[in-house]
């Protein structure tokens, strides 16, 4: 049995069947770990739910910000964006059931077994991992009360950017959901910049890549991310681990098999 984490499919169904096809996935033995933002500005977002939810016990998705978007406009008419590829979900017969079995799925997985820790996005300085899997159950246990409302219509927003244990309610909800989907870079003392995308050698002086902040409380652990494109699957440190090769721009859909750290990547577009 292997278990390959794969990175941002992002509604790109053909690229992963080919990306299967090559590491030569065994839905009998192996088992597939998908970073999040499985969905949007890709063409077949549809396809790629329903052939994940059929997988059964031989997947684990953590939620993406593209994700919880999808299930903002489901649950709460929240707005499309012009770029936005989802109305096949939305309109699809199959939708009531693939939302609910989408935001059952946790923000954070950990597997004790061999250490990982995989987020779509990161995880704030300040958390022990530990800590952060405390606190993204506190979102799940949100998400998945009977009406997801109350939560997703309180979900959006910048702020609070910096991390507090004093944090309650909706402020405190969102400040966990930035961390763990939409986090890329930090100031010093640990506070999120959502402005900056693009590759680390154009960002503002004043930031840096959040697992650069100085004494982060995980950097011992090993994490595995998606959701930094520009990135393209690397980073300085030997145990974190960048799976989000932006296959929806064009460039490679990638998989790292977790007990070698093997990586296998199929061209995109």
């Amino acid at each position: 049995m292997s278990i390959y984490a794969i990175g941002d499919v992002q509604g790109c169904y053909d690229e992963l069947q080919r990306l299967l096809s090559l590491i030569q996935f065994d839905a009998n033995h192996d088992i597939l770990w998908f970073t999040g933002d499985l969905v949007n500005r890709g063409p077949q977002s549809l396809e790629v739910l329903r052939f994940i939810k059929n997988l059964g016990s031989r997947h684990i998705v953590v939620l993406g910000n593209h994700d919880l978007h999808l299930l903002a406009v489901y649950y709460t008419q929240a707005k499309l964006h012009s770029d936005d590829t989802l109305d096949a979900i939305l309109h699809a017969p199959d939708r009531e059931e693939l939302l609910n079995w989408l935001r059952h799925q946790p923000l954070l997985h950990y597997d004790k077994s061999n250490g990982y820790t995989m987020v779509h996005a990161g995880l704030a300085p300040a958390w022990t991992a530990q800590l952060a899997r405390s606190l993204a159950k506190e979102v799940e246990i949100a998400l998945q009360q009977d009406d997801p409302r109350i939560f997703l219509k309180t979900m959006y927003g910048n702020y609070p950017d910096k991390w507090s244990d004093n944090l309650m309610g909706a402020d405190r909800l969102r400040c966990i959901v930035n961390y763990c989907t939409r986090l890329r870079l930090c100031y010093p003392d640990g506070r999120i910049n959502l402005s900056y995308k693009g590759e680390i050698a154009g960002k503002p002086t004043d930031l840096i890549p959040w697992f650069d902040v100085p004494d982060r409380a995980n950097r011992n652990d090993k994490i595995i991310f998606g959701h930094w494109a520009a990135l393209n699957g690397k980073t300085n440190l030997p145990n974190l681990f960048a799976l989000d090769t932006g296959c929806v721009w064009g460039n490679s859909l990638t998989a790292m098999r977790l007990e070698d750290q093997a990586r296998f990547s199929i061209k995109c577009g």
